[in-house]
């Protein structure tokens, strides 16, 4: 008579866990479009402080705080970049510990020796490779997994060409993984990965004076995500002015 109580106490667990998962889903993908980072920041400390962590919600975790990092560099705020990066650096061994996914584990490896090279400059002929290493390992053990393929043409984008750097080779890898996260429409919705992916090639297009493709991804972004104002009252027209001028 035990056992079905028990069996229903799991379903609602897992159930729960499920919800939560979405929702914190859900509440980073409109901090992103919003732009209301200090909503970003109160779910992954939530999230962080958790006493009973397991081990999807820390990898999900660790891809917020990969987020979060980005944005903190992007915006001087190298204190709090810093504390968050040992935060998660901290969370990702853990999964390593665990063998979890390494595929995953490595590509984010390769985002955090870019991270540390974002907060020190002097650290880039000790770990550019590390970063550059990490990301083709993550593709070598799953060519399915997009991250991997992102963070490759992160390491391209931001290396100098003098030591291998490469824009051009940098779209081709982004290019790559948006096959990959558009193969799976169910995963991409309400993913802040994805626009932020899409919003990668927009920007490296700019970068390389190619403005038919940048706005061809501008409004590629408008249609999927008409509420993400930054793009549609900013990177657009600036892309739309820059293609006049030139």
């Amino acid at each position: 008579m035990e056992r079905p109580k028990y069996i229903i106490a799991l379903i609602f667990t897992l159930l729960i866990a499920i919800n939560s998962n979405a929702s914190n889903k859900s509440l980073i993908y409109n901090a992103y479009i919003n732009n209301n980072m200090s909503q970003w920041k109160t779910v992954i400390d939530e999230m962080q402080n958790k006493s009973n962590k397991n081990i999807e919600l820390i990898a999900e975790l660790v891809n917020y705080q990969y987020g979060y990092i980005a944005w903190c560099l992007g915006n001087d705020k190298h204190p709090e970049a810093k504390l968050y990066l040992e935060l998660s650096e901290e969370n990702l061994d853990y999964l390593e510990q665990k063998n979890y996914n390494s595929s995953f584990v490595n590509a984010y490896k390769s985002a955090f020796y870019g991270y540390n090279i974002a907060l020190n400059n002097l650290l880039a002929p000790f770990i550019g490779n590390k970063s550059l290493n990490s990301a083709q390992k993550a593709i070598q053990l799953d060519g399915k997994n997009p991250y991997g393929f992102i963070q490759y043409g992160n390491a391209q984008f931001y290396m100098p060409a003098i030591f291998g750097g490469s824009k051009t080779e940098a779209i081709n890898y982004y290019k790559k993984a948006e096959v990959l996260m558009e193969s799976n429409k169910l995963t991409i919705v309400d993913d802040w990965n994805y626009l932020n992916l899409l919003i990668n090639l927009a920007q490296s297009y700019q970068t390389l004076n190619n403005y038919d493709m940048a706005k061809y991804y501008c409004e590629k972004l408008m249609r999927i995500e008409p509420n993400f104002l930054w793009v549609k009252n900013e990177l657009y027209p600036k892309i739309l002015n820059e293609k006049t001028k030139n």
